[in-house]
């Protein structure tokens, strides 16, 4: 196998490590203690492409390959998880959603003005009582004439008070499980839409990106807002995640090369028993598995973006690469703070904010469980309770 980028791949590498060094780096402690980016550094991110990535250019987008996407997410997140949240719910849920079940007038209103940066996306999905059993949700959708009646609630929904569009998964009445499951899109400002809740700096990590609690009452949308299929929601769920899926461990590798490189600079500068850190051999050791793991996840990662290039089911890799990437960052940026000892537990240094922004990798999006059944039933069929 070819593991060698493009030029094309590697211009879009060296773009985003640019970016990232200039724009994010410098202010990404002032903006976690205020739980907020600034618009600005959203505005510069869709001149230059960022939040279109994927998208076709005749839609907006810049029109790159899931190879070149992977590649601008670990870069992102190397900066600001808080930052790669944001551009993967606005890319790989919310865009794709319109990208592979819109309608051709749907993409031109909806999807153009996101894959631009001139609006953002929110994908809601989750609901008090429905996480990874996302099938019991029960936010409910009725048809009235020409429009669509919206109730229930929604939790724990990254961008939901940013943003501009939010893509609702809700049931209609008398349906159950996976049945009778559909999307829309609820625009800000519906009379009967409210945000009820935003979490930010109180959030274990990611406190630049506002996670919110949703509800709709009585929330009257046009039924052309229905995206995809009637009743066919559960299933563009699932595609719209495992796309999602492939940000999110393209973003562990991301998060976990940040805490690599800081403690590898910390070891070689942090004198002891008048010699660097870094000469004693379980420091080493420490170093060597984390550039090893590190490497391996995006090894995992990448192979999955080129089935996606290359049309091919990568469901099962995808799982494989956020399953493992997930686990990774833990490891890797829990070593970091131990490298740096007493310094690393405290805020003086950027580990411990690495450490708390990788816990959510593995809950979000599918948590390390569900990634886990994923891959066993793909590999061994589906158990016994699910047949």
């Amino acid at each position: 196998m070819d593991f060698r980028l493009t030029e094309e791949q590697r211009l879009v590498q060296e773009a985003a490590r640019d970016f990232v060094d200039k724009e994010i780096i410098p202010h990404v402690r002032e903006w976690e203690a205020k739980g907020e980016i600034p618009r600005s550094l959203y505005d510069k991110m869709g001149k230059l492409g960022f939040l279109g990535a994927p998208v076709p250019q005749k839609y907006g987008g810049a029109g790159m390959d899931y190879v070149s996407f992977a590649l601008l997410v670990e870069e992102i997140s190397r900066g600001s998880s808080s930052v790669r949240t944001t551009i993967s719910v606005q890319t790989s849920l919310s865009e794709t959603t319109v990208m592979l079940f819109g309608t051709e007038e749907q993409k031109e209103e909806w999807r153009v003005p996101l894959a631009k940066g001139v609006k953002f996306g929110a994908w809601a999905l989750t609901e008090p009582d429905a996480g990874s059993d996302a099938a019991n949700l029960q936010t409910t959708a009725r048809k009235e004439g020409d429009e669509w009646v919206l109730n229930g609630q929604k939790r724990f929904i990254s961008n939901g008070s940013i943003a501009d569009y939010v893509f609702v998964y809700a049931r209609e009445p008398g349906t159950k499980r996976h049945e009778g499951l559909s999307c829309f899109m609820v625009p800000k400002g519906t009379p009967g839409f409210a945000v009820t809740k935003v979490e930010t700096t109180t959030k274990l990590g990611l406190r630049a990106s506002p996670t919110a609690d949703l509800a709709f009452e009585d929330c009257r949308i046009p039924t052309d807002h229905l995206v995809g299929k009637r009743g066919n929601g559960w299933e563009q769920a699932m595609r719209t995640l495992n796309s999602g899926r492939l940000g999110i461990a393209a973003g562990a590798v991301g998060v976990a090369r940040a805490a690599l490189e800081a403690a590898t600079k910390y070891a070689q500068e942090r004198k002891a028993f008048n010699r660097p850190i870094g000469d004693f051999q379980l420091i080493r050791e420490m170093i060597a598995e984390s550039a090893t793991e590190v490497e391996a996840a995006r090894l995992l990662t990448l192979r999955a973006a080129q089935l996606r290039d290359l049309g091919l089911d990568n469901t099962k890799e995808v799982s494989m690469a956020k399953l493992f990437g997930a686990q990774m960052a833990m490891r890797v940026t829990d070593r970091a703070i131990q490298i740096h000892g007493g310094y690393g537990f405290s805020g003086d240094f950027d580990v411990e904010r690495y450490f708390r922004d990788a816990r959510v990798l593995g809950l979000y999006e599918g948590t390390n469980e569900i990634q886990k059944l994923i891959i066993a039933e793909r590999i061994l069929g589906p158990s016994a309770e699910r047949q």
